[in-house]
């Protein structure tokens, strides 16, 4: 039986006009050979030279039938859904994470489905284990990583939309913590997200101004790194300055931050480096828009960000 979009073609033509409403029509191929080609309401049929004649006169009916179908009368376009755009990462607040209703939230949510979606796109965000990011592009299990991602030191490692936001790397300590500036890390216990640019500063020592602590501890995500500080397992912890605020802010008597950073990061959208240009290219000119058109700096601010810090203009 032929069918179009899940329907017989007799299906499908009975919504053209009326004109075979009332009829049904099976075409069986196999190889080459064509039978039991049609039934019909209309009384019986005559054997012999007359049954042949049907055969072939249902045959070219239904041929001609699909493709009328398939060439006017009816409008046969279905609604296709958009194309999903699979984003990987981990849960980073304010930039992603999960509302009480398990719903993903935070500005790069906001600013990825606002994107894709004047691309004719859709999102589906997946939360990944980060370490294990660059295998899951390599094998297209996600197109994307977009969730506070520095481009920095990595701009040749994938092929990038962006840079859409800018953030410092801070440092985050208890409030009766001794540790004032950036230098009193020396001889510290610090505590670090693994393969973020917050790990790669502390681990070598051939950055200047980056003190020689004694233990960089490093997980798998921030919760373990805001828990690590929280239970006194580490002296001070280092990341993204708005996600290191957002835990502050749970508890502001008892955390605060350092004034120095030791990095300015431009975050982008990294993707494998061999995907699709074309898209990462009209990706890029969406952010690029919305920085423009103000859509980013509201986003940013509906969650407490300096908006043209953020945007990389009031970063003297």
């Amino acid at each position: 039986m032929i069918l179009i979009g899940g329907s017989t073609a007799g299906n499908a033509c009975s919504m053209q006009g009326g004109k075979f409403e009332n009829k049904i029509f099976k075409l069986f191929i196999n190889g080459s050979t064509a039978s039991n080609a049609c039934s019909m309401q209309e009384g019986e049929m005559k054997k012999g030279n007359v049954q042949k004649n049907i055969l072939l006169v249902c045959i070219l009916l239904a041929v001609n039938i699909l493709s009328g179908c398939s060439k006017g009368g009816v409008d046969t376009e279905t609604v296709t859904e958009k194309k999903k755009i699979v984003i990987g990462s981990d849960i980073i607040s304010p930039y992603l994470y999960k509302d009480t209703d398990g719903e993903f939230m935070g500005i790069d949510v906001e600013i990825a489905t606002e994107a894709l979606h004047r691309m004719g796109y859709e999102p589906e965000f997946k939360l990944i284990v980060w370490e294990n990011k660059n295998k899951l592009l390599e094998d297209g299990e996600v197109d994307c990583i977009w969730g506070c991602f520095s481009m920095n030191g990595r701009e040749d490692k994938y092929l990038w939309a962006g840079p859409y936001l800018y953030s410092r790397q801070m440092v985050a300590v208890r409030m009766d913590s001794e540790i004032q500036k950036l230098k009193d890390l020396t001889g510290k216990m610090i505590a670090v997200q693994e393969t973020s640019k917050a790990e790669e500063y502390f681990l070598r020592s051939d950055f200047e101004g980056i003190p020689d602590v004694s233990l960089v501890y490093c997980f798998s995500n921030m919760d373990e790194v805001f828990a690590a500080l929280r239970k006194n397992y580490v002296e001070a912890i280092c990341g993204h300055e708005s996600a290191l605020i957002s835990f502050i802010n749970t508890a502001p008597d008892e955390y605060r931050l350092l004034e120095e950073s030791f990095l300015y990061s431009a975050l982008g959208v990294a993707f494998d480096i061999q995907y699709d240009e074309e898209f990462v290219e009209e990706l890029v000119k969406t952010l690029g828009d919305m920085m423009n058109d103000g859509t980013t700096a509201a986003i940013v601010g509906k969650y407490g960000l300096d908006a043209e810090k953020s945007l990389g203009r009031g970063n003297d």
